[in-house]
This record gives structure tokens, sequence and C-alpha cells, in this order.
């Protein structure tokens, strides 16, 4: 350990293993420290608190920008269980559940509550499909896997896309207005409907197996697919996760947070820590982009977390930020235990600017924290909470998980067994199968390797996406995971994502997907300056050429050198699945969308190619 003074953060469940290696090469992995029983339903927690903390905030969110809406538990639970008895009268089901169209917001949390309650999965839906999505086709799949006994909306501007996907016969709810042409209910009318003992005895019959929710991946391959979340992922994900943060059991955590309920981050993880451990979670609406960023530092100003976590790009905002900003600097600090970041790599220079940032207004670091799952994990499963972790780390499973590292050419996959693990896709048996090994472990397609391969019980670091890596024609492999971060950071703050091409081919090229506002920062340009006007910018040019020359003569081969670069005008798209909405690339949904782009970096006469000097 370093002697480097950190604020009192207690650690626990992943930081010791036992490595097993057997005959067939793989290498089993399993924490030293036992799971411990954890609850048979989210909602018993949840009811828990009702009864033993009635009055404290569950969640807050703003009133159209101003002072905070605190919703608390006692509250919660019985607009809960209003919902919950609405849910049973229209006769929602596993095989018709509950559709959420909704951001993050205090009615989306009641009403998932309130499912859980009635024993009725809910499907939270990215926003983005409705909003953003030109042709609806992944919101059409989605209605078309779950069949709906009910839609909620959280206001008129998913009209258009209820209207051309959603059957005329299933019934919408809405938090105001009203759609053209189909009767829609109102989110009050749910709350003003009266319990009765249908809702108990509905919560009596929901068991460990019971369905609590359908999440679905992003689809960036393929159309998403609906993962099961049953109440025991859900229950022993929150144990891992305590048992790993045992400061969790002590302190209830306050959370300010805007990772989207669609996904298992925020809506797994996120939601979960407050319910579990009797918090309160602040809904941000903010985001790590340039128009939205300031929204979460106005709340960070105001709320002082506990834990707090986000995705690199957000804490490269947050670090620049704090840097002139001394309320900020001074709320942030002044309590939060702890760090945490998943799904990228958070270059060193941010997390060393934290760290310094830290020092300077507290006398103390405050530890960054991160590790790998999936939402088939719930995610929760690999944990790097050591004392000493770095980027790149991921660190060892959780208690209760077995990790199996199974050779695949020169890389290891990482699969997963046990009770946070889905039992699979919903109406997916074939897609269901070809994820499971014979011994049932989960095979994710993420690939490992020790920290020190002399000793790997000090952990894992994250060696890339198996299926995003590919051979040149020489032969030789490239590992697309590590490149790419490499990339990003020396191409920071200008360049937002990269994809790796060269697939068969003798050299590696990239496509850069620039960060136009920053880039437009950069060349002294006003903010709405056309994208292919930034691209061509000399200045801008002068960059980018600079980025590919350090990263040709850096290379140590072939899989490593950069021979080749084509700046990208038009960003990632959501709907043809090159990105999702909080912000992951995919490497072979944009390979396979922007085909001609690869020919033209290859052909190499275009003026708008860069090659090394």
């Amino acid at each position: 350990m370093s002697g480097a003074r950190y604020r009192a953060l207690p650690l626990g469940g992943s930081l010791e293993a036992d490595l097993i290696r057997r005959d067939d090469g793989s290498t089993l992995v399993v924490s030293r420290e036992a799971l411990q029983p954890y609850a048979k339903r989210l909602t018993d927690r949840f009811l828990h608190w009702a009864e033993a903390a009635p009055d404290r905030a569950l969640v807050a969110k703003r009133v159209d920008g101003g002072d905070w809406r605190r919703v608390s538990f006692a509250e919660a639970l019985k607009g809960a269980r209003s919902i919950a008895q609405a849910l049973l009268d229209h006769k929602v089901s596993v095989e018709r559940p509950v559709v959420i169209l909704s951001d993050n917001d205090i009615e989306h949390l009641l009403l998932a509550l309130g499912a859980m309650l009635a024993g009725v999965p809910y499907a939270p839906v990215s926003p983005a499909y409705s909003l953003i999505s030109q042709d609806y086709g992944k919101l059409r799949h989605i209605v078309e896997q779950l069949t709906p006994g009910l839609v909620f909306a959280s206001g008129p501007a998913y009209a258009k896309a209820i209207a051309a996907v959603v059957p005329a016969d299933t019934p919408v709810v809405l938090t105001e207005g009203a759609l053209e042409g189909r009767v829609t209910l109102a989110f009050a009318d749910l709350l003003n409907t009266e319990p009765t003992a249908a809702v108990d005895a509905a919560h009596d019959k929901v068991g460990p197996d019971t369905i609590a929710k359908f999440l679905f991946t992003s689809g960036s391959t393929k159309l998403p697919k609906g993962v099961i979340n049953t109440q025991r992922m859900l229950c022993a994900n929150q144990q891992m996760i305590r048992q790993c943060f045992p400061g969790l059991a002590g302190e209830p955590p306050v959370l300010v947070d805007w990772l989207p309920w669609n996904h298992t981050f925020g809506g797994n993880h996120n939601i979960g820590i407050t319910l579990y451990n009797g918090g309160t979670l602040y809904i941000d609406e903010g985001k790590p982009t340039p128009a939205l960023i300031g929204e979460t530092l106005r709340n960070l100003r105001e709320i002082a977390p506990t834990i707090y976590f986000n995705v690199p790009k957000g804490f490269e905002e947050i670090a620049n930020a704090l840097e002139t900003d001394a309320v900020l600097r001074k709320t942030l600090f002044s309590r939060v235990k702890m760090f945490f970041f998943s799904g990228a790599g958070l270059s060193q220079p941010v997390w060393d600017k934290l760290d310094r940032l830290a020092e300077q207004e507290c006398g103390e670091r405050i530890r960054m924290l991160t590790g790998l799952g999936m939402t088939e994990t719930s995610p929760f499963a690999i944990c790097a909470n050591a004392w000493e972790v770095k980027s790149g780390h991921i660190g060892l499973p959780a208690p209760g998980l077995e990790l199996k590292l199974v050779p695949m050419g020169d890389k290891q996959e990482v699969r997963y067994r046990g009770p946070n693990v889905t039992p699979g896709y919903w109406r997916a048996p074939e897609q269901t199968a070809e994820h499971f090994d014979a011994e049932g472990f989960y095979c994710s397609g993420d690939a490992a390797k020790p920290m020190d391969p002399a000793d790997p019980g000090k952990g894992f670091v994250f060696d890339g996406r198996i299926a995003e890596d590919f051979k040149l024609s020489t032969g030789t492999f490239v590992s697309v995971g590590p490149l790419r971060a490499k990339i990003i950071a020396a191409g920071d703050p200008l360049v937002q994502d990269v994809v790796i091409a060269g697939i068969n081919r003798s050299e590696i090229g990239i496509l850069l997907f620039p960060r136009l506002d920053a880039c437009r920062a950069y060349a002294g340009m006003a903010a709405n300056v056309p994208p292919h006007i930034v691209v061509g910018d000399p200045k801008l040019r002068a960059f980018f050429q600079r980025l590919v020359d350090v990263m040709h003569s850096t290379g140590s081969g072939s899989a490593t050198r950069v021979a080749r670069a084509l700046l990208l005008a038009h960003p990632p798209s959501i709907d043809r699945g090159e990105i999702t909405d909080k912000g992951s690339i995919n490497q072979r949904a944009v390979l396979t969308h922007r085909d001609a782009d690869v020919v033209r970096m290859y052909i190499g006469t275009d003026r708008d190619v860069i090659v090394p000097r």
C-alpha cells in the first residue's frame, strides 16, 4: 500500500480468492468470503425501511428545475400499494407485463415498486427508442417480445412512438395529457386506487424465482434481448455489494445519480443499493455532456453524496469543474466515502486529478473503485476494491459468485455462475442456450488477465471483448480493447471514441469520432459550426495528425501500430446500434454500417485519410 492517506472505507468480499486450475485449461476463481443470507424479495427490504425509517426520503427530484420534491419510504409504500391494486385490476401478469417509457422519475420508481408488490414484471425501456429513434424498430421489437398488459409513459412526448408500436387495445397510463384517438389513464388514478387484501395476497406469492423485471440489452449487433431479472438475482447481488462495501450497512447511503434505470448499473445496482440499505436517491437530470453537465454540477454543489457513481466521462467532467469550483469541492468531498465507475476505462490522469483535488480540499483521497459486470449478472460480479486500484483493474469475484476463465485463443473468456446470474432471455430459448456452457456458466464474451501473472491472486485486469478482436491478414491478432483505450487517452479531450479496423488487412486503421464541442472550442469556432466544417479545420487536422504519428511510432508491431485514420463527421447512430443511450460504442456495428468509410480509409487516396508522416 502506498503512503497516500485515504478516507476510511471498510472493504471486504472480493479481497481474496481461491484459484483452481483444471485439467481442461480453465481456472475457477472463488472469493474466500462466503455469501451471507440475503432477503427473499427486494420488496422485503423496502417494507423493512418503510417501518424502520418511514419519514426518511427514499427518492427526490427537482420540480421543474426548482426545489426538490422528496418522497419518504412511507409515502412510497402507500403509493406503491395503490399502484399494485390498480395493476391487479388490469390483469397484468408475467405474460402481459408492464412496460415503462420514461426517464428516471419518481412516478417511474413508484410504478416499479407497485409492480413488484403485485408480483408482476416490469420492463423499463430506453427513452431513446421512443424519442430519438426514427423508425422505432427496437421499441417495436420489445413490445412484440413482451406483449404488455399496460404501458406507462411519462408524458405526451411518447405519443408518436406509442401510436406506432403499441396495440390499440393496450391500456396506456400517462403522468399528464392524453393521446389522441386512444383511451388513456392518468397516473393519478392509479395512486387513488384503494388497495385491498389482494395486494398482500399477491405479494405473499412472490418468491426468489419470481421475475421482478426485464432489462433489455443494447442490441448493438442484433435486436435487444430481454434479460430475465428474478428477485433472487437482485437480492443476492445487493448482499454481494454490501459484503464488498460493509460500510453500506452502517450509514444509509445518499446517492446523486443520473444513470438510466433501463440499464442495469442505474436501475439494479444503484436503485438496489438505495432500497436494500435504506438510503436516499436524488435523481440527477444532468448527464456527462456539454449541454447537461451543468445540472449535475449544480446538484453536487447542493447535495453531498456518501457514495458516488458515474461513467468515466462523468468523472472527467467533474474533475475539470472541481479545479475552479470551490463550492463543488467543499460539498462533494464533505462526506463521500468512495467513487465507483464501470463500463469503460477511466484514464489515469483523471484519476490522479481527483486524488490531488481531494487531498487539497480535505487532506485525504477518496477511493476510486471499479469492477466488471453485465446486465446478465444483475450487474455486480467482479470488484476491484483492494487497497491499490489503478486504471484497468477489475479485481476479484464477489462472494457467492463462481468465476471461470476459459482459454479462447490467446485470451481468457470470463464466465459466471451464481445466484445473481440470469436464468436466460425472455421468450428466446435458443439465445439462452447458446450463452451458457455445459456447466451452466454464463459466457460473457469479456476477457480478463492477471494483473501479475506470477501472482494471479492479486486480481485481474480487463482484456477487451473477445468478439471485437480480429486477425490481420498476416495472422496477427489485434486486441481491440487495450488499443482503443490507449488511443482515447492519447486523443483526450478531442476524441469521443474510436473504432479499430483491419480485419483481413495487413495493417490497422482507425475510425475516429471527434468530441465536436471540444473540437470547436479547440479551433476557436462557434457552437453552431456544422460537423463537416469542424473536421476539416487545419488546426484540428494538425492535432489528429500528431495523434496518428504518436500511435504509429509507439506501436510495438503490426497489432498495435496505427497505419491510417479517418475522422468522421457523423456521430454514431443509436438506431443502427452503433452506440447505446449510455454512450457505449459498438465496434462491430460501426464497422458493418460504415463499411464504405473503411474502404475509403484503406484506398488512401482521399484527402480526409490521415497517414503517419
